[in-house]
């Protein structure tokens, strides 16, 4: 079974910007993403959010470049219409959240993957943190 996960902007900026003490359990969670037994997704509103938070720190085609690589690793979920009336009727307090968690939804991912599982108290979705995630994967003897 491959597992199907959502891969939220904090963890892939961990990796990115090399986030102390968050690097480790992002760079695991990536290579087992690359080594195919993990499928990643994300969403066109989070490479657009890195995008802006990349290009602070360097240039707009340095940014843009990084988001290639990423691209190579992570599939973007499709939102649509019943996206985002999913997350406008819900009561998520971050619409950017919940906009997530419905794409997730929507495309039946086995997880979500984030820092901010707060964020995300009413999920139906399993919320874990990179650590947590590769954890539980290789527990289960992958």
């Amino acid at each position: 079974m491959t597992f199907r996960v959502f891969v939220d902007a904090d963890i892939i900026l961990d990796l990115l910007l090399s986030r102390q003490p968050f690097l480790s359990a992002a760079r695991a969670l990536f290579l087992l993403i690359q080594k195919k037994g993990i499928e990643g997704y994300t969403s066109p509103l989070i490479l657009s959010n890195l995008f802006y938070i990349l290009r602070k720190g360097s240039s707009g085609p340095q940014a843009v470049s990084a988001l290639r690589r990423m691209r190579l690793i992570l599939r973007a979920l499709p939102m649509d219409e019943r996206t985002v009336d999913l997350a406008l009727a819900s009561s998520f307090t971050d619409l950017e959240d919940a906009f997530q968690y419905y794409a997730a939804v929507d495309q039946n991912l086995d997880a979500l993957i984030t820092r901010n599982k707060k964020d995300y108290r009413s999920s139906e979705l399993p919320v874990l943190n990179a650590e947590e995630f590769v954890t539980l994967y290789r527990s289960q003897g992958h």
